[in-house]
């Protein structure tokens, strides 16, 4: 039961942060809508068994079994995922990665923020989502727009903070959606 009500726990609280933070950014439907498939049950009882409460429980599951069947639904049906914007190519690897839409880097950014805050809880500091990404950096096969302009935004708080970025979001990033 502790489990149960931890990883529950966890994922209302990251769900009530990014839906926060896209309001904020005016992304309203993105922020309603924002995770849902993590309260479906291939999701929610991999996140039951394999939840520690300091990270994921898909990278938990990932070391356990070498891949997460709770990690591959939620990728492939939430758009702020980078991997949801892979696609076979006619490249070298036969992975071609797509650039993402503007809305869906910001839903991103949010996501990571929140993540950041939800499991930092009071280590949090406005460079731990930057710190997050660079962590990874040569792992991702984003497209180069989108890692550039996730770069940028997560550079942007590090250096601004917060409210500056959110502000800095919605009139210059966001400014010529509708």
């Amino acid at each position: 039961m502790h489990n149960f009500w931890g990883h529950l726990t966890t994922i209302n609280r990251h769900k009530y942060l990014v839906t926060k933070l896209c309001f904020r950014c005016h992304l309203f439907k993105q922020g309603i809508l924002h995770d849902l498939s993590k309260y479906s049950f291939i999701e929610f009882w991999s996140g039951v068994k394999y939840y520690e409460g300091f990270r994921s429980p898909i990278n938990k599951e990932k070391e356990i079994v070498g891949y997460s069947l709770g990690w591959l639904h939620h990728k492939g049906r939430n758009k702020h995922h980078w991997e949801y914007w892979l696609d076979n190519g006619d490249v070298p690897n036969g992975v071609k990665p797509l650039e993402m839409p503007v809305n869906y880097v910001v839903e991103m950014v949010c996501d990571r923020i929140a993540a950041s805050m939800n499991y930092q809880k009071d280590q949090y500091t406005d460079a731990s989502a930057l710190e997050y990404f660079m962590n990874g950096y040569d792992r991702v096969m984003m497209h180069p727009k989108t890692k550039a302009l996730t770069q940028y935004l997560l550079e942007y708080l590090n250096d601004h903070g917060l409210d500056q970025t959110i502000y800095y979001i919605r009139k210059e990033i966001l400014k010529n959606l509708s």
